[in-house]
Order: C-alpha cells, then sequence, then structure tokens
C-alpha cells in the first residue's frame, strides 16, 4: 500500500516551505531549519496554519520546546534552499548560517528572504501516525511576491505557472 500511496498523493501539488525554529542553551539560541511539503491553511478566524512533521525527529522536538515556528514560502529561486533543508542537521545549520535571514518580531524565528512568511505559537499538536500534526496560531505574516511559486509535484521540484 506505501508505494501506491506514494504515488497517488505525489500527483497532488504541494508547495514548499522552510519552516524555522530554535533551541536555547547556554543563552544562546540555536537556529534550525527544515523543508516541509504539509504546510496548510486552517482556520482564518482565529488564524491557525498546520504543520505535519515527523515524530522521530530532533526538529519536532526543538519545535514543540520552543513553542513558536517561522514559515517562509518558496518561490522558484528557492528551489536550492528546498534540497538543502532536507539534509542533516549540520548540513541544515551551515546552509542557514549563509543564506538572508531576518529573525522574526514577534518569535524571534529566523524568516527567509521569501515572497510570504509566517510566526507561529503552538496552538495544539496531534500525534497521528508517524507524524506529528501541529497547530500554530499565526502571530504576524509579511511577504513580497517576485517569482512564480515553487511546488513538489511527482516527487519533484516545480515552477507553477500559467499557461
Amino acid at each position: 500500500m506505501s508505494t501506491q500511496l506514494r504515488a497517488a498523493l505525489g500527483t497532488f501539488a504541494t508547495g514548499i516551505c522552510v519552516v524555522t525554529t530554535f533551541a536555547e542553551r547556554d543563552g544562546r539560541r540555536a537556529h534550525d531549519a527544515l523543508t516541509v511539503r504539509s504546510f496548510a491553511s486552517v482556520s482564518l478566524d482565529p488564524p491557525l496554519v498546520s504543520l505535519a512533521l515527523p515524530r522521530d525527529g530532533e526538529f519536532l522536538d526543538r519545535l514543540l520546546a520552543a513553542g513558536v515556528w517561522a514559515v517562509s514560502i518558496l518561490d522558484v529561486a528557492g528551489d536550492d534552499l528546498a534540497e538543502a533543508f532536507t539534509a542533516d542537521r549540520g548540513t541544515r545549520a551551515t546552509v542557514l548560517a549563509t543564506c538572508a535571514t531576518t529573525p522574526g518580531p514577534r518569535t524571534g524565528a529566523l524568516v527567509l528572504d521569501a515572497p510570504g512568511w509566517l510566526e507561529c505559537a503552538l496552538h495544539d499538536r496531534h500525534d497521528l501516525g508517524d507524524h506529528t500534526v501541529v497547530i500554530g496560531q499565526v502571530l504576524a505574516t509579511g511577504g513580497r511576491p517576485r517569482r512564480p511559486p515553487l511546488v513538489s509535484l511527482d516527487g519533484a521540484l516545480r515552477a507553477l505557472t500559467e499557461s
């Protein structure tokens, strides 16, 4: 079933985001980032969004401990970042230290130079299967669309363009 399920879900185009959070260590923030394809709007009133993150990952532990995160929605120029933030923790830290970021005004989680971004605080969480769905209350948003959005379709990153 899992091969068939993966193939069926691959036909559904999803947006690509980079989620950032941090861990407090010895009075310093250690930032982390991860590429996510499971971002969704849940409610406009109150403003809520969701992410599904692997339960066995350290990123989820950091996000839950911090209670806050930022979501940077990527455009086609972010395909290299999308790939880089799927790597191991050390590689992700190196890439995060070299890309353009700004601490979010409400949470301090890093916001990438992206066409759209949101800052979120933990509202709820649900352990489901091999993932945890986190629901975040949106605290701040911003951005400036420039290029077509980046999507995942059939296991590949693609530009969404009008025809």
